[in-house]
């Protein structure tokens, strides 16, 4: 008895110690691998969040509001389709603009849309299944942009 009690230890340790290998390589395997084309297709977003002079021509501190989606071209430029409220008052009705971006081989970039001056960090899942962006300008926002995940299509 005793001697399958082992056996069953060892192989309990064994099977559980596979995943885990499994695990370790997948997660060597994938750092530092985004490259521009990490980023490829249509990216949904929604925010909120508190908009300070002289972000976007306000002269106090004010709510605003966006929506829209990201497309990107997985070579450093795309389009961004967006609706944006201030104060519950729409100041950009669903428009498109183009965008750039850069993204480095840790996942991490820039991101900007040259029409407003507006730049953001970017950071992108590794698999490029979702992206999330600050605001980096000075004395701008407050923005929250949660997650924003592929949506569907790849360019």
């Amino acid at each position: 008895m005793k001697r399958a009690g082992l056996w069953a230890i060892g192989i309990v340790a064994l099977a559980s110690r596979g995943p885990l290998a499994v695990e370790e390589a997948y997660a060597g395997e994938n750092e530092g691998k985004c490259t521009l084309a990490t980023l490829n297709g249509q990216y949904l977003f929604n925010g909120t969040g508190t908009l300070f002079p002289p972000a976007f021509g306000v002269t106090s501190a004010s709510t605003g509001t966006s929506a829209g989606f990201h497309i990107f071209n997985g070579d450093g430029t795309g389009t961004d389709f967006v609706a944006f409220s201030i104060n519950g008052t729409i100041v950009v009705p669903s428009s498109s603009t183009a965008i750039t971006y850069t993204l480095n081989p840790d996942c991490t970039g820039s991101y900007q849309v040259p029409s407003a001056g507006l730049h953001l960090d970017i950071f992108v899942a590794v698999d490029g299944s979702a992206l999330t962006t600050i605001i980096t300008d000075p004395g701008g926002a407050a923005f929250f942009w949660g997650p924003q995940p592929r949506a569907g299509f790849d360019r």
